[in-house]
């Protein structure tokens, strides 16, 4: 009896959202932070969105973007309320809600939340159990602390843009938004170990993530390069490695578009040679290891480029998959948005959404063995939970509710 008891607590808590029980106060806007908060809701945190009553950043640009989408993905599970707070009554309203949240997250410029007297320091006063968690461009030290901070710019920054496009071209942005999903990511991972340190110790964190820092890392092969070499290293490669240390690794062209093809060790090498009928060539010593073909690439490319393009770009991948070679088909956006893989494993879900018809939406990436995938619930219209958030939860009367929109608070 008691094995079964057991086994069902153990199942009940294992089938458990991770992060149920949670409540989030998201001020956050475009893509760096209301990612990592996207995360913390379909992890099952109660994620209220705190929005000024023009709408955040996102919400309110032009349509010519197409923005509705974006704003859906990335606002999925959570409940917006309206809250002005360049007025007292709506600073006094988030204390409110600071000593029943459990995470504050915010991505404005360094300094803007002390001084609207709402800082990790204040705020922490109020609940010492609270997570602070914010993200900024530079960091709130630093010589950088007050530059403006776009994904652009920080591209820019970064080395991003100098690395990518042609050697003999100009630089190029990534078609990517890196740098604020970097930080997003990274802000999510702080914000985690912080309620780690919290459930040891009882007290809250103030946590800090960059743009500049998160991006840094992902230019690992282009800084090798440039150590090893100096200014002697391209600064661009176009599509060959950023350290131009495998062959082949390029994008080849067939009949109907592109695939790309990498051959990271030597075995893979000697599987595309069966693949394109070479094997002939398998004892070339030109060819025969990684080092030789980096030093040959263009008879590499050339040996690719002569097969690639006889075949469709979806034959070509699936004969290089077949032999277990790292291939793809470059894909264009309408193919990437109905992937059957991300569609089979409910990593992108067909919804009714209110503004946009069905759709498809990416579920988050952060998956738990034995815990079923938290239903999608559509982004909702700018202060549609405000009743719920200020009346339900706070528990604020009726009038008490007009009251604050009579005085421009909600």
């Amino acid at each position: 009896m008691l094995d079964k008891i057991s086994d069902r607590i153990e199942q009940e808590i294992t089938q458990s959202y991770p992060l149920e029980g949670l409540t989030v106060l998201d001020l956050t806007q475009i893509y760096n932070g209301p990612y990592a908060t996207f995360l913390m809701a379909m992890g099952g945190a109660n994620v209220i969105k705190v929005e000024p009553k023009t709408g955040e950043n996102l919400r309110s640009r032009g349509d010519l973007g197409g923005v509705a989408y974006p704003f859906a993905m990335l606002n999925s599970n959570k409940k917006p309320v309206t809250l002005n707070l360049k007025t007292d009554l709506g600073k006094e309203l988030l204390r409110e809600m600071v000593k029943k949240a459990d995470i504050l997250i915010e991505n404005f410029s360094p300094g803007v939340m002390d001084r609207l007297g709402l800082g990790a320091e204040a705020l922490l006063e109020i609940n010492p159990r609270l997570i602070y968690g914010s993200s900024s461009g530079y960091g709130s030290d630093g010589p950088y602390r007050n530059f403006p901070a776009m994904d652009l710019v920080m591209q820019a920054m970064c080395g991003v843009i100098n690395s990518t496009g042609f050697q003999d071209g100009p630089p190029v942005k990534s078609g990517a938004a890196l740098c604020d999903f970097f930080a997003g990511i990274h802000l999510f991972s702080a914000i985690m170990m912080a309620l780690y340190h919290r459930e040891r110790t009882g007290t809250g964190k103030v946590v800090e993530v960059s743009m500049q820092d998160s991006t840094y890392f992902s230019l690992a092969s282009n800084y090798g390069m440039y150590h090893a070499r100096g200014d002697a290293a391209p600064e661009r490669t176009g599509n060959y490695h950023g350290g131009l240390g495998v062959a082949p690794y390029n994008a080849f062209q067939a009949k109907d578009g592109y695939v790309v093809v990498n051959a990271p060790a030597d075995h893979h090498w000697q599987a595309i040679l069966q693949v394109i009928g070479r094997e002939d060539l398998k004892d070339d010593e030109r060819l025969k290891t990684r080092t030789a073909r980096v030093i040959n690439f263009e008879l590499v490319d050339e040996l690719l480029e002569n097969w690639v393009q006889t075949q469709t770009k979806d034959a070509a991948a699936e004969a290089m998959l077949a032999k277990a070679v790292p291939c793809a088909p470059v894909r264009n956006l309408g193919e990437v948005m109905n992937d059957r893989n991300m569609l089979a494993r409910g990593s992108l879900q067909d919804i009714d959404h209110p503004e946009l018809g069905h759709v498809n939406l990416p579920h988050t990436p952060l998956n738990i063995k034995g815990v079923p995938r938290i239903p999608i619930q559509p982004s909702l219209p700018l202060g549609a939970s405000n009743h719920e958030v200020f009346g339900e939860w706070l528990g604020l009367s009726d009038a008490e509710l007009v009251h604050l929109k009579n005085e421009g608070v909600i």
